[in-house]
């Protein structure tokens, strides 16, 4: 008898077009890695490793942090798990670590598709798609989502891709974030108010390197293009080497994270540069939260250029 031992992310979908390449997988329906040629843009993970620190996740129905896994939505009160219990905090939402299913699929694309169901918590059934596609344009992620219940949802959205540029360091990397403001955050990486960056050593309005600044950090108040795009940048100080993040106009908030928190050869490896559509807490505060109505249907693209 011949025992079959399954991959932790589950099943592999590779896609190639234009030397681009990328590898989606059924846990999650996370983006494992994505290349150019032979260089990896995306400081992914292995098919039998589990996802670390998030890396190439989908965080929905709410990305980031809620206080203590409470919130009030219509006058009603809920009460998530307590995934961050460290913190005491419900983290990245409820689809990172459910299985997703093959919906279409071609040489350089893939949609992957969940059903989440109503839950103590979040009772709201919903429908998630990813597409994945790779062109000579990079990687494109086209998200959306359907609320198939009887009543309104909350929703926010965001993925987690750490970027790299290999051989140079987080210390050495030139960052650009189009942002004006940060969000200042209290010990348990929660809002407590916001700041202008200028004059400060969050501004990244212009390209600049990270030395040795720890971030985890939500930047504000971003800055959009006449076609409502959003970009951030990395970029090798000694070459015209640079690999782009971008994001639509559903986006209103960047997460960068320089990998402090992580252990081994992950420490200030690579940069998770994170699209947020409301910021941290927002289930509490009602800030830029989305509210889905019943069969409503939302979408919002993101990618990445290497």
């Amino acid at each position: 008898m011949t025992s079959v031992v399954a991959a932790k992310s589950g099943t592999q979908w590779s896609i190639e077009a234009d030397g681009q390449s990328a590898v989606v997988v059924e846990v999650g329906g996370s983006l494992r890695g994505y290349s150019v040629g032979d260089v990896a843009v995306l400081d992914g993970f292995e098919a039998d490793e589990l996802s670390p620190a998030s890396a190439g996740q989908i965080l929905a129905p709410w990305p980031n942090r809620i206080r203590d896994g409470q919130y009030t939505f219509e006058e009603q009160a809920y009460q998530l798990s307590l995934t961050e219990p460290a913190r005491h905090n419900a983290i990245h939402g409820l689809v990172n670590w459910s299985r997703w299913t093959l919906a279409e699929q071609s040489a350089s694309s893939v949609t992957l598709q969940f059903e989440l169901p109503a839950q103590i918590g979040y009772p709201w059934w919903l429908t998630l798609r990813s597409t994945w596609s790779v062109s000579a344009a990079g990687l494109r992620c086209d998200q959306e989502v359907v609320n198939n219940s009887a009543t309104n949802a909350p929703w926010g959205y965001s993925v987690h891709p750490y970027v790299q540029l290999p051989g140079v360091s987080v210390d050495d990397t030139l960052l650009h974030v189009p942002a004006r403001k940060r969000i200042v955050a209290d010990a348990r990486l929660l809002p407590i108010g916001a700041n202008p960056v200028a004059g400060t050593e969050f501004d990244f309005t212009e390209p600049r390197k990270v030395g040795d600044l720890v971030l985890d950090t939500t930047f504000s108040d971003i800055t959009h293009d006449a076609e409502g795009v959003t970009e951030v940048t990395i970029a090798d100080p000694s070459s015209d080497r640079k690999v782009v993040v971008w994001a639509d106009d559903k986006f209103k908030y960047w997460q960068v994270f320089s990998g402090d928190t992580l252990h081994g050869e992950r420490f200030r490896r690579s940069l998770a540069i994170e699209p947020m559509t409301c910021p941290p807490d927002s289930f509490r505060t009602g800030r830029d939260l989305i509210v889905l109505a019943p069969g409503e249907r939302w979408t919002a693209s993101w990618g990445i250029k290497g």
